[in-house]
């Protein structure tokens, strides 16, 4: 997983309500376990039309919002059934930071888990945000994850809250596995010992 340190970027409004997985990522779509390639289906019901076109009016049809690094959203935002294929289309679509007033709580954490940031602000900063983010390339958002601040175009910063671990995760580039792996030593030595005291143990499932 890659670190999460600083964004500067385009962001993209969507000032939408209870987006929910179904819609950031389609069920037809989870057919595949890789992460690439999900961001051609990245809001499918609202990118397209029913013959597959391009919906003109989308905003992430339009230029700049199709190089989007952000995207800001209002309340309850990947709510409905838990997919990590939401996370991962959204990431693999170039969006790596997610800002609204709520989130579907698995959505939230499989977010962080996989190295995209969600970040909970109030709706009327995130109204100011979404009208900020009209102005297209010309007002880039920054976000310092160590500092908990997002930069507004015109230099205001507004900070934001998150948990302490979630945050030394991202900053470090961990996810699950990563996080075991920072106990390795201490895992290998209590391995080590097992084999020392109780010889008759496997040392893995996969002795045989």
């Amino acid at each position: 997983m890659q670190p999460f340190t600083t964004l500067t970027g385009v962001a993209a409004p969507l000032p939408v309500a209870n987006i929910d997985t179904d819609k950031i990522i389609p069920s037809r779509y989870l057919k595949t376990i890789t992460r690439a390639g999900l961001g051609k289906g990245l809001l499918d019901p609202l990118r397209y039309n029913k013959d597959g076109s391009e919906n003109p009016d989308f905003v992430l049809n339009r230029e700049p919002y199709r190089h989007a690094k952000i995207l800001i959203a209002h309340e309850n935002f990947g709510c409905g059934s838990s997919r990590e294929h939401a996370p991962w289309a959204l990431m693999d679509f170039g969006i790596s930071c997610v800002i609204a007033p709520s989130f579907g709580d698995i959505f939230f954490n499989n977010s962080q888990k996989n190295g995209l940031l969600p970040i909970r602000l109030p709706r009327e900063i995130c109204d100011l945000l979404i009208e900020d983010a009209k102005q297209g390339d010309n007002a880039r958002i920054s976000i310092d994850l160590e500092k908990q601040v997002v930069t507004r175009p015109n230099g205001e910063e507004i900070h934001f809250e998150m948990d302490p671990l979630r945050k030394h995760l991202l900053l470090n580039g961990l996810d699950d596995i990563g996080q075991t792996l920072q106990h390795a030593p201490a895992i290998e030595g209590y391995e080590s010992r097992r084999t020392r005291t109780q010889p008759w143990f496997p040392t893995t499932l996969l002795d045989d």
